[in-house]
């Protein structure tokens, strides 16, 4: 069972990846602009280099808004006090998996299962 000390650490935990998971979503807008095709501009070559990286920067951005939705659950699970317990069986997670990443929602067996 996870004491208010710990639960603290977690919370503040979770609101810093989301601070610097928000400033990473900002800074790397730039990067998901639609690619210019003026020829004259941009070879052939160089516009599908932009276009792949667009798609990279996009794909990094679907990964951040996942996170930014875990961590949400996870802080509206403190706010409830479901946090720490898995979604799936209702069991506690592990301490150590909390800490690795408090946002978490399964224990390792039922986090297996669903892999």
């Amino acid at each position: 069972m996870m004491n208010n000390n710990n639960l603290e650490q977690m919370k503040n935990k979770l609101l810093q990846q989301r601070v610097e998971l928000e400033e990473l979503e900002a800074s790397y807008l730039e990067d998901t602009k639609p690619v210019e095709l003026d020829q004259s501009k941009v070879g052939r070559l160089s516009r599908m280099d932009a276009m792949q990286g667009q798609q990279l920067a996009m794909e990094a951005a679907r990964r951040r808004k996942l996170q930014l939705m875990n961590i949400e659950a996870a802080l509206r699970r403190i706010q409830s006090d479901e946090f720490g317990y898995c979604l799936e069986c209702g069991e506690e997670i592990d301490n150590r998996r909390l800490e690795f990443d408090p946002a978490n929602s399964l224990c390792i067996e039922c986090a297996e299962k669903s892999s």
